[in-house]
């Protein structure tokens, strides 16, 4: 259960969420993203096959396996770190590109299994809650 603390910031984010899709500007779906942004290099099924993936050094992630490999736990935090940028590295030398447009969206809390509501780009969250969609069953 959210603490009473989060419930005013959950309530003014639900509004503006509203009132920001009442504008008419449609935002892309994770999916969408996944495929603008993603599957070039990591395959429209997430298993790092995509057009893109021979051409780089290190084999893209097969995303399909991610809860798997965390004991049958999605590691949402984890995800949203490297999507966000957090991971790239010793010395910043990620494969991962920016997503400055993904970065840009509208904040909402979200909770990345750490039961911390941390206000996180709605354009991340999707992405983030697509990749759930496509591990193996």
């Amino acid at each position: 259960m959210a603490p009473i603390r989060f419930i005013p910031l959950f309530s003014v984010l639900a509004v503006s969420a509203c009132v920001f899709a009442q504008v008419g500007e449609k935002l892309p779906s994770g999916a969408e993203d996944f495929a603008d942004y993603c599957s070039a290099c990591h395959g429209e099924g997430g298993k790092g096959d995509g057009e893109m993936a021979s051409t780089l050094a290190k084999k893209p992630a097969d995303l399909t396996g991610l809860s798997d490999r965390n004991k049958g736990t999605f590691p949402t935090t984890q995800v949203m770190a490297k999507i966000w940028g957090y991971t790239g590295g010793k010395n910043g030398d990620a494969v991962m590109p920016n997503f400055g447009p993904l970065l840009e969206s509208d904040l909402v809390p979200y909770d990345g299994g750490d039961g911390i509501m941390t206000p996180t780009p709605l354009r991340l969250v999707q992405i983030a809650e697509h990749l759930k969609t496509l591990q193996a069953k």
